[in-house]
């Protein structure tokens, strides 16, 4: 084979694994998405059996009773959980944990604990993915394997082209 053989293997080699990565990050991105569609809906059930809202956060009473709180005096104010509100955090409740067929029975507090915590991490990796596949799609367009190189008129002149006999 000639140099220039070589050469177009080798660009072909490169865009070829460029392009699988990009389909592996998509598809991780919808596996992303189902999970955290999951935890999100778990997390609106235990809201609703606690009763608060996702919006429910403590009063700016109790936060100004809590800075005036001084050194070794009992809290003048429960700080409550937005989540749990006034739900009893010690009940416990049945959850299985993410990646496993495995149902525990942990306190309250706890699940929708570690489902946050889940959440956040996953919202993050979401983030991670999306400017993954804005950096692949980016590299294989300036390649020129992505059709947006040629402008949308010219593609047009070229698909209505016909051949006329003389």
């Amino acid at each position: 084979m000639d140099e220039a053989m070589k050469q177009m293997q080798k660009n072909l080699v490169e865009i070829e694994i460029e392009g699988e990565n990009l389909l592996l990050a998509r598809n991780q991105i919808v596996e992303n998405d189902k999970v955290r569609n999951g935890n999100r809906e778990a997390l609106t059930a235990l809201r609703k059996v606690a009763r608060t809202t996702k919006t429910s956060v403590p009063s700016p009473f109790e936060s100004i009773m809590k800075e005036m709180e001084g050194v070794g005096s009992r809290p003048l104010v429960k700080e409550v959980c937005p989540t749990c509100g006034n739900h009893d955090p010690k009940e416990n409740t049945w959850m299985m944990f993410p990646g496993t067929d495995v149902f525990a029975r942990i306190p309250f507090h706890a699940a929708h604990t570690i489902l946050e915590e889940d959440q956040s991490h996953l919202d993050y990796d979401s983030r991670k993915l999306q400017s993954v596949v804005k950096e692949k799609s980016f590299w294989l367009s300036e390649k020129g394997v992505i059709a947006d190189k040629i402008s949308p008129s010219v593609l047009r002149s070229m698909v209505t082209l016909t051949d006329k006999s003389k």
